[in-house]
């Protein structure tokens, strides 16, 4: 996992250096996955807009990674939601690039998203420039979590 993590991270890197700044619209292999994920990040990202604090902890796993730019690595899901619940709430939304999201199957896994997202300071009234998120879901036997994030901004 941890050689997959740092090639999704090695391909984002070179993108930036190759100058790509367009998005190629992307063609899913697997249609019926991509609709799934696209699905559950409206909704967890709908609980994260809104302070749905339960819905959210439902989402992540007990072995969450959350790689933040600015904030480092994360492994403790209570002090993420309890960040989230200081930081975020009534503070800041997150909005989806929904024309850039990529999803690919990982096998025995589950799947990778990878995407564009802005964030909105209700508080400062400003909007941050679109920005790189990956998101790693395992399928645990129907049930999807949220297993690794990696958020830059």
């Amino acid at each position: 996992m941890k050689k997959l993590l740092f090639w999704v991270l090695a391909s984002i890197h070179f993108s930036f250096l190759t100058g790509q700044s367009s998005i190629i619209p992307f063609k899913p292999d697997d249609q019926k996955l991509y609709d799934t994920i696209v699905y559950l990040d409206s909704i967890f990202f709908n609980a994260y807009n809104t302070c749905d604090m339960e819905l959210q902890s439902e989402f992540y796993s007990e072995k969450i990674e959350f790689y933040h730019d600015l904030g480092g690595l994360s492994t403790s899901k209570q002090d993420i939601l309890t960040a989230i619940k200081n930081n975020i709430c009534d503070k800041v939304t997150r909005e989806r690039l929904k024309e850039s999201i990529e999803v690919y199957p990982i096998a025995n896994y589950g799947a990778v998203e990878i995407g564009l997202h802005r964030f909105h300071n209700k508080v400062e009234g400003s909007t941050s420039d679109p920005s790189k998120f990956i998101i790693f879901w395992q399928n645990m036997n129907g049930r999807w979590i949220v297993t690794k994030v990696v958020s830059l901004h």
